[in-house]
């Protein structure tokens, strides 16, 4: 387990779909989560289930810069996605695990229950991602914009005040290597 193991779990928990098994967990998540936890489940045990069900779908389901997969906000929907999905489930199994999820390997609440037994490295990777989502949210005056808080806070460094200052860290983020298919152009110089 790593330091921030108990919060980057509740925050898994609290960014999952706020189905029947989220409320029946909902004392549970009450009584372990960090404190930094309490505005947000405050909220969810105020709120109605159905109400809360559609409060999530109006907030992730709808608008991509709100998405919860990490991978989009580097690479959009674009065919280099692809190849960060794949780097997603190397990191997961260079760990000792195998993803077998049903939502895709850069889904947040996965990775951050991943984060919560292995450290923070696909978070670390993906800073610039989660601190454009932290800001969108908060943009949304929605309670979730909290849990992102909470999440950010434990990475190393300051996180960025406004949206220029994410997008200059997307710019400056973490070294990449990109599979291309340059071996291909050679074909075409010898023919």
């Amino acid at each position: 387990m790593t330091e921030h193991a108990v919060l980057y779990q509740a925050a898994a928990v609290c960014l999952g779909y706020p189905d029947e098994e989220f409320h029946a967990r909902l004392p549970l998540l009450k009584a372990a989560a960090p404190p930094e936890f309490d505005a947000f489940l405050t909220y969810a045990a105020a709120t109605e289930p159905r109400e809360l069900a559609a409060h999530y779908v109006r907030v992730f389901d709808f608008k991509n810069r709100h998405s919860l997969y990490l991978s989009w906000w580097r690479e959009g929907d674009t065919r280099r996605r692809g190849m960060a999905l794949v780097r997603f489930k190397e990191v997961y199994r260079a760990h000792g695990l195998e993803f077998s999820g049903e939502e895709l390997p850069d889904f947040l609440p996965a990775v951050l229950e991943f984060s919560a037994h292995a450290g923070p490295v696909l978070l670390e990777e993906h800073r610039s991602g989660l601190e454009l989502l932290r800001l969108a949210l908060g943009d949304f005056d929605t309670p979730y914009a909290t849990v992102l808080d909470a999440v950010c806070a434990t990475l190393p460094g300051p996180s960025p005040k406004d949206r220029a200052e994410a997008l200059a860290l997307a710019r400056s983020g973490p070294p990449r290597e990109d599979v291309g298919l340059e071996p291909f152009a050679l074909i075409g110089e010898h023919s």
